[in-house]
């Protein structure tokens, strides 16, 4: 199976730090984000597809030197990132087999729930935020199953903690049968994919105990103290550069 790391964004809420890195480099407790990332799919992935687009000669040298996951493949979002929806069909002619796994690559997720999500054909995982507001607010029947994402609704329409869509999703190829609209923003969004598929088939939710989204400077220093390890193996020493 294959996992995707979608990590082609210009991080333009990380700035002035991505001014001149990529995101997925910069570095939670002594490690790049992009090593967190990787450990995370570590023993549940046959082989990695990084999606990149700004600083990607930078990602390229770090894989290059890195010692985590020997067997892995660089797709470039071409002419220019399109969304989230737009960086999976990128990978589309890349895939290795049916199935396979996709995580944002500026948010950290738990080995074992991503190996839980991995037993679905169709999935997402989800996870409890008391600022439920800043995302995407999960609801699912009584199987379990998804219904509809409520994007970012307003404090108070929900009790807190509310489950939350953590941007880590599991597919199998069925899942590109689907035409994708353009968004509001003008990219093309892969919760539309979910919505699409979940009017087919089952797309089952599964909790995760622990998510951990960097989006800006603040979240990046609050993320130095999270006990991290806890949740993912640590990489190598020898993938820091």
């Amino acid at each position: 199976m294959d996992g995707i790391i979608l990590a082609g964004g210009a991080g333009t809420r990380m700035r002035p730090l991505t001014l001149d890195r990529p995101k997925a480099l910069l570095h939670v407790q002594g490690q790049p984000i992009l090593a967190w990332s990787l450990m995370s799919l570590r023993g549940l992935a046959d082989r990695a597809l990084i999606v990149v687009h700004a600083f990607k000669e930078q990602i390229a040298d770090w894989m290059r030197a890195q010692a985590i996951f020997a067997d892995y493949q660089l797709i470039e979002q071409r002419p220019q990132p399109l969304g989230t929806g737009h960086a999976l069909d990128c990978c589309r002619e890349h895939l290795a087999g049916d199935d396979f796994l996709v995580i944002n690559g500026d948010d950290l997720y738990p080995a074992a729930a991503l190996r839980e999500l991995s037993r679905h054909d169709f999935g997402l995982l989800a996870s409890a935020r008391m600022d439920y507001a800043n995302y995407g607010v999960v609801l699912r029947d009584r199987a379990g199953a998804f219904l509809r994402i409520d994007e970012k609704p307003p404090p108070g329409t929900y009790a807190a903690p509310a489950l939350c869509n953590s941007g880590a999703y599991k597919f199998t190829r069925a899942v590109f049968q689907y035409q994708l609209p353009k968004s509001e923003r003008g990219e093309f969004e892969i919760t539309d994919y979910v919505t699409a598929a979940a009017r087919d088939r089952p797309v089952m939710v599964v909790d995760s105990p622990f998510w951990l989204p960097i989006g800006d400077p603040p979240a990046l220093e609050a993320a130095q103290t999270v006990d991290v390890a806890r949740w993912i193996p640590p990489p190598p020493a020898n993938t820091v550069l």
